[in-house]
């Protein structure tokens, strides 16, 4: 029997803005499996990121239930909540959120700082193994400035796999990149899916980043307005390999 790593059920969030009360997430319901590779989609306003900071354990909901791995996160107190994202979750965002003087396999490393029962040699031994997961063996010295944006996104990735969370949660990630990048950062993630059995939730508002993943829920005015498998699921290695040759490195 598969294990759900998320279980919402009837999420409300709402906002108290002077006299205006905001409804923000409307009765949310879904659950996620081990192993799914799931896109949240919604344009602005649909209550995208109040659930994606849910999700990560930043904020809770007004009412309802948010399960992740069998934890109601609703009971936590702040520094538990911080306790299990730092367990559970492995966050990646489009702005890579990289130290700018540190170098790839420190970066990675930092995930792990907080955990008083890894060694500083387990704690290497581990951000190297997440730095060659993402194929950047060579790279380890490397600051962000001297590697590139679709580089400084697997670090990022790397980062996210070093605590070997239960969930990658990517807010927009491949936002800042361009179509050859996109498809290398949405290869890794399907590879990671499809091969080591990673669960992710992808936040995107692009259509072509959606059908990379198995399943779509779509947001709007605060609900869930479709949950679909994703029947034609396209292969980012596949596109990749069709695009033409440039000259740009």
């Amino acid at each position: 029997m598969s294990k759900k790593i998320l279980e919402i059920h009837d999420v409300k969030r709402e906002f108290k803005m002077g006299t205006e009360v905001v409804r923000a997430l409307k009765g949310v319901s879904f659950n996620v499996e081990a192993g799914e590779f799931i896109t949240i989609m919604g344009s602005s306003g649909s209550g995208k990121t109040t659930l994606l900071n849910m999700l990560g354990c930043l904020d809770k909901p007004t009412s309802g239930s948010y399960l992740l791995d069998g934890v109601d996160i609703k009971g936590l107190s702040r520094d538990e909540l911080a306790r299990l994202r730092n367990h559970k979750i492995g966050f990646v965002f489009q702005a890579y959120n990289l130290l700018p003087r540190t170098s790839a396999l420190e970066n990675v490393e930092l995930p792990l700082l907080y955990n008083a029962a890894i060694s500083t040699k387990e704690r290497k031994e581990r951000a190297i193994n997440a730095l060659k997961a993402v194929k950047l063996d060579g790279r380890f010295d490397h600051t962000p400035n001297q590697l590139s944006g679709g580089q400084q996104q697997r670090v990022a990735i790397a980062r996210a796999l070093v605590n070997e969370p239960v969930m990658i949660l990517a807010d927009e990630a491949t936002g800042n990149l361009d179509t050859r990048t996109s498809y290398e950062i949405m290869a890794l993630m399907q590879e990671l899916n499809q091969q080591q059995g990673k669960t992710i939730v992808f936040v995107t508002h692009e259509p072509d980043i959606a059908a990379f993943s198995s399943r779509t829920v779509m947001l709007r005015d605060g609900k869930v307005q479709k949950d679909t498998a994703n029947t034609n699921r396209k292969s980012a290695r596949e596109l990749l390999d069709s695009l033409p040759e440039t000259d740009d490195y």
